[in-house]
């Protein structure tokens, strides 16, 4: 990760020099950034995804920001993202955004990010989403659930300041002190790579996938009576460590367990 930080602020620096770089880099130089795990940068293009709701339309950014194959985790079950969003107009004010946590697989290629979120009505909640890594380098998002938090309103409603007259809009920045992001280890055996083990979800729907070297994967769980669950495991130390699990209730809202 130190090493993808200094390459990527050496570019940085290049492209705001005022002119053209000095040097040429070369495919393989680029090709080894692309190929690094960076979480921070799909910390950032969460937070410019959120941006994007809030200037252009909530349901506008979800399908710009959309990955093929994508899918929308909500009540009812998995739906395809879209062609559900293909019927959706803009709402009059959105959803707003910010990452907590960021978890990468070893090669970058695959990011799993939860949040929290808050509703134009005051409610909170959090969220998670799964990003993939496309051929340009850029991340666009394969997998969305979100729910609202009863505790984590209380807590917002009572600590959060009023915002200033001209800033009314914007109300999830201002609390988040730093974003965590982990990188899982690398494997020799990414061909052989199945997957963690994972409880028994008998007459349950269930999904998910792997990164391509298999050192992090991911699970989705829409039980029959409605709850819903995702879970997230890196490869640590030679073995699989859960890295998130969330849950959902039949009613709803996250599940405080």
């Amino acid at each position: 990760m130190i090493r993808a930080a200094a390459i990527l602020a050496c570019l940085a620096l290049v492209g705001c020099s005022g002119g053209p770089p000095s040097v040429r880099y070369s495919d393989g130089f680029m090709r080894n950034v692309r190929n690094t795990a960076n979480p921070s940068t799909v910390a950032a293009t969460e937070i410019a995804f959120a941006r994007a709701a809030r200037e252009e339309g909530q349901w506008t950014a979800f399908r710009r920001f959309l990955a093929d194959g994508g899918v929308i985790h909500g009540r009812n079950g998995v739906v395809d993202a879209a062609g559900f969003l293909a019927t959706q107009s803009d709402p009059p004010a959105a959803v707003q955004w910010t990452p907590l946590a960021v978890w990468s697989s070893c090669d970058g290629q695959l990011a799993v990010a939860q949040g929290k979120f808050a509703e134009p009505d005051g409610s909170w909640g959090y969220y998670v989403t799964v990003w993939e890594r496309q051929r340009n380098g850029t991340y666009r998002w394969s997998y969305d659930m979100g729910a609202p938090d009863t505790a984590l309103t209380e807590r917002e409603t009572r600590d959060r300041e009023p915002p200033a007259e001209d800033d009314a809009t914007v109300i999830v920045v201002q609390a988040i002190p730093m974003i965590q992001g982990e990188v899982a280890d690398c494997r020799a055996d990414a061909a052989a790579a199945t997957g963690a083990a994972w409880p028994d979800t008998a007459g349950a729907a269930t999904g998910g996938g792997i990164s391509r070297d298999g050192s992090l994967v991911w699970r989705w769980v829409h039980a029959a009576d409605g709850r819903r669950m995702f879970a997230a495991q890196q490869w640590r130390g030679g073995a699989w460590e859960p890295s998130l699990d969330f849950a959902v209730t039949a009613e709803g809202r996250v599940d405080p367990q």
